[in-house]
């Protein structure tokens, strides 16, 4: 699997590199233009590809590791549940607001203004839970000195 990875990382290295000299060899005024001669496709989807990738390995690694593990799966689903307390806690918190905001494609519904207050109340609580455990286990810390 090892090898799989480092050659399919340097083709599309090689292929990222061909492209960047094609770019740098086309000059300042295609690059003006907007490369309208698919100049710049190659070098999105090389990053496309490698996010794609990352991604995919990334979620497949955690899952596999999680299901060997069993002691962390219980761990994982416990900080998952809390988490999307926090989401519902937030929701139902959030009444949204009852002014009207344009947007590009016209006026926020009371949905959408729902989920963004609900987006805002869950980044609070968060914050507020990230700072109180800094707080508790730096003061923790001091006191098993």
């Amino acid at each position: 699997m090892h090898k799989i990875l480092k050659i399919v990382a340097a083709v599309l290295s090689l292929i990222g590199i061909v492209s960047l000299v094609r770019i740098i060899a086309a000059g300042d005024e295609a690059i003006k233009t907007g490369g309208e001669d698919g100049l710049f496709e190659p070098m999105a989807w090389i990053g496309y590809i490698t996010l794609g990738l990352t991604v995919l390995f990334v979620l497949f690694f955690v899952l596999k590791n999680l299901f060997t593990n069993t002691a962390n799966l219980k761990n994982t689903l416990i900080g998952v549940g809390a988490f999307l307390a926090v989401l519902l806690i937030a929701y139902l918190v959030s009444g949204g607001d009852t002014r009207q905001y344009k947007l590009q494609d016209g006026i926020a519904t009371d949905g959408q203004s729902t989920m963004v207050g609900a987006g805002l109340v869950a980044f609070y609580i968060l914050l507020a839970v990230a700072a109180i455990t800094m707080i508790f286990s730096g003061v923790k810390k001091i006191i098993s000195k």
